[in-house]
């Protein structure tokens, strides 16, 4: 008997810190600060077995600020990926704006460059694709990029979702990743 293959759900987009890792106000530098939060590692690989695409989109101005290089962040982006192949899980792509706040470019959230490059190498349009983040950036990236913004309270989550105006009262809000990854695959 063939096994049977997950159905195909489509991409799903995660923010990285706050939302699969603990932040830190003095930014995560190293393999060793890379803390996975309780729960979001199986989560992933339960989303990726489900079959979504899983893909993370993440604002690193520390590259920017000198806090760390692009090997540190190699190293941090190894030890997601593995720790979620030990689950069973794939993440399949990471993008990454290495730019700092006042540097004005396209892909740094809150403005929609970092989505649109993945759509772009999907070739998909992000219309409904799930986005979830921390912080209220995430969330007008996810909305300006036509994709279904989602806010945890994990990270900034909470102060997060006290802020949230007009504009983003539909957002659907979850303690964390486990729990919204709970109700995709409801769905």
């Amino acid at each position: 008997m063939v096994p049977r293959q997950p159905a195909d759900r489509g991409l799903l987009i995660l923010d990285r810190d706050g939302v699969i890792n603990r932040d830190s106000d003095a930014f995560v530098k190293s393999p060793a600060e890379w803390l996975p939060l309780p729960g979001a590692i199986r989560a992933i690989a339960d989303l990726s077995k489900a079959g979504y695409t899983v893909a993370v989109a993440s604002n690193q101005s520390g590259l920017a600020r000198g806090l760390f290089d692009r090997n540190a962040l190699r190293a941090m982006h190894r030890k997601l990926r593995r720790l979620v192949e030990a689950e069973g899980g794939q993440v399949d792509r990471i993008v990454i704006c290495p730019h700092g706040p006042d540097d004005g470019c396209a892909c740094r959230k809150p403005r929609p460059g970092l989505l649109l490059r993945l759509a772009r190498h999907y070739g998909t349009s992000l219309e409904g694709v799930p986005a979830i983040g921390d912080s209220l950036r995430d969330l007008q990236a996810a909305k300006a990029a036509g994709a279904r913004p989602i806010l945890v309270r994990t990270g900034n989550g909470r102060r997060t979702e006290a802020s949230l105006g007009d504009e983003l009262e539909d957002v659907p809000v979850f303690d964390d990743l486990p729990a919204a990854a709970a109700v995709l695959l409801e769905s």
